[in-house]
């Protein structure tokens, strides 16, 4: 049985006929002219970009520091009694000479009583073995008495004379221990936590003290940088005084204003580290002793520097580096030392100049030598609007 006939051409009889095989080359071209449209370059990557500038910077060390009192004084008792009265309160601000606490003056002022009595005493028997010695000096001279005896007589004044001026200085060791009985504040201060009260017993220099005064108005920041800063923070340090900046966590962007005042006489070996202290006002008590604090020591200031964003400067495994955008908008890698990092700006030297226009925003889409297309305003650092420069760097 034959199969039926089909109206379908056969290809291969298709094929031979140069109409259609010419046709068929034709589709050909154009699905391969299509398909390598498609490959064509990348569309540039979007970034935004800022332009270098060039400005003076600040040398600046930054650290964390503890706050310390610029005094601290353990309040004690220089005699024993029983306290009669507690003249201040806890936390109190108090004055040098400000009376804190009154000792039972009574033994004290016995003492020194007993003491004035025994100056008179003895001042009298004083006088009068004086004047014997000054008469037995004038009788030996006419032979109506031995020379043994005005010796003797002398003697005895002599050892008269001092036991006044002991009895004077034991006077003025009572009066001391009784001025002792009233504890005053030997600095400007404020006053802690008061560790005893009325009716408690106290013992001479005994351990706890009365209370802790520390002096807050000048107050200390102390903090250490590392030992390779410690050639430059001299130098400069021996030119002027040199600036440090307090921040609290707590108020940010509000700068508290001192000075260096102290640099260790010698490194910490163990940390590698030279410890510092800054003095500040303190004026209106913003520090206060065992906070921590945010610390920015300026040395110098770095003239005409490049100055670029801090976000456009990257890290890889070669160092710190920056994308600058070329003539003919291409993204370039160019290797940069960092010299200061303030204030969300990188102060650079090595590869980038003033005027270059450098990727801040998209780096991780580009590769070096990437077509790169900027679609925000380029700023200068620091946040001031700026032209862009057509095309991109020279």
């Amino acid at each position: 049985m034959r199969a039926p006939e089909t109206n379908a051409p056969d290809a291969s009889r298709l094929l031979r006929h140069p109409l259609l095989a010419a046709t068929a080359l034709a589709g050909l071209a154009l699905l391969a002219a299509c398909s390598s449209a498609k490959k064509g370059p990348p569309p540039p990557v979007s970034v935004t970009a800022a332009v270098a500038a060039k400005k003076d910077v600040p040398i600046v060390l930054t650290a964390i520091g503890t706050v310390q009192a610029y005094n601290t004084v353990s309040i004690k008792a220089l005699v024993g009694g029983q306290i009669m009265r507690v003249h201040v309160q806890e936390g109190q601000d108090v004055r040098k000479g400000d009376l804190l606490f009154t000792i039972d003056p009574r033994p004290f002022q016995a003492a020194l009583d007993m003491a004035k009595a025994l100056v008179v005493r003895d001042k009298a028997q004083f006088a009068s073995a004086d004047a014997q010695a000054r008469r037995f000096s004038d009788l030996v001279k006419k032979d109506y008495v031995t020379q043994q005896q005005a010796d003797d007589a002398a003697a005895g004044s002599g050892s008269l004379a001092a036991t006044v001026a002991a009895d004077e200085a034991a006077v003025e060791n009572a009066r001391l221990n009784l001025a002792y009985c009233s504890v005053r504040a030997p600095i400007d201060g404020r006053l802690g936590n008061l560790l005893v009260r009325e009716g408690n017993l106290v013992k001479a220099n005994d351990t706890p003290s009365l209370a802790t005064l520390n002096q807050i108005t000048p107050i200390y920041a102390a903090f250490s940088v590392p030992e390779e800063r410690l050639v430059e923070l001299r130098r400069d340090a021996d030119e002027t005084p040199l600036a440090v900046t307090a921040s609290l966590p707590a108020r940010p962007g509000v700068g508290i204003a001192g000075r260096l005042t102290f640099v260790d006489n010698a490194v910490d070996s163990a940390t590698g580290t030279i410890l510092l202290k800054a003095t500040f006002p303190n004026e209106d008590r913003a520090l206060w002793p065992g906070q921590f604090v945010n610390l920015s020591l300026t040395l110098s200031t770095l003239k005409d520097a490049v100055v670029v964003p801090e976000q456009a400067v990257q890290q890889g495994q070669q160092g710190f580096y920056v994308y600058v955008v070329m003539a003919d908008g291409t993204a370039q890698m160019h290797s940069v030392q960092v010299v200061q990092r303030l204030d969300g700006e990188a102060a650079i030297k090595d590869g980038v100049q003033a005027g270059d226009e450098v990727v801040t925003d998209g780096q991780i889409r580009i590769s070096p030598g990437a077509k790169v297309a900027v679609t925000a305003p380029s700023t200068q650092p620091g946040g001031a609007a700026a032209q862009p420069a057509p095309g991109g760097s020279k």
